[in-house]
């Protein structure tokens, strides 16, 4: 199988294989290190925390149903957010970090995972064909799309967790 997903089983298979390999690492850090800053940020030269890791994957989660709820109504969809461009996807991170600054570290595994379980939920809800046989966004499937936001980030994330819980020897 290719790392990047060319169907629906495939896609499925990715997402779940992401979540959990990294909510497994997620649950091995403990809550009194998920605010401390040591996780290579979205923007050049930042740090940021395991718990805004956390929101970083909940709102591109959200913003990928958003996106469909949007379409799916023939609403205009403003990407990749109103108020952001592509070229500032730095600052559409720092944003979710902030839109979860005051959640628990627990919390935001849950949210995590609902968020993870309503995607799968779409792709479940969701023909191959309209999957990955018509471009959705662009010259992009739909398919792509949500493997863009949703396991490609997972496994980028997992890296800098995983480099993160070796730094400060957490098994």
């Amino acid at each position: 199988m290719s790392s990047v997903p060319q169907n629906k089983a495939e896609l499925e298979t990715a997402i779940q294989v992401a979540f959990d390999k990294l909510l497994a690492d997620y649950q091995s850090i403990p809550a009194e290190m998920s605010r401390v800053k040591g996780v290579e940020g979205n923007i050049k030269g930042t740090e940021i925390s395991i718990c805004d890791t956390l929101a970083y994957l909940i709102g591109w989660g959200n913003l990928v149903l958003k996106w469909h709820g949007l379409k799916s109504q023939g609403k205009t969809v403003d990407f990749p957010e109103t108020g952001y461009k592509w070229n500032q996807l730095g600052e559409l991170a720092a944003s979710f970090h902030q839109q979860y600054t005051q959640w628990g570290y627990h919390d935001l595994q849950e949210e995590f995972e609902v968020v993870t379980r309503k995607v799968q939920k779409l792709i479940v809800n969701t023909s191959n064909e309209d999957l990955y046989e018509v471009n959705w966004y662009e010259k992009w499937p739909l398919g792509r799309m949500i493997q863009f936001n949703t396991s490609s980030p997972m496994k980028n994330v997992r890296t800098k967790v995983r480099r993160f819980k070796r730094r400060h020897a957490i098994i």
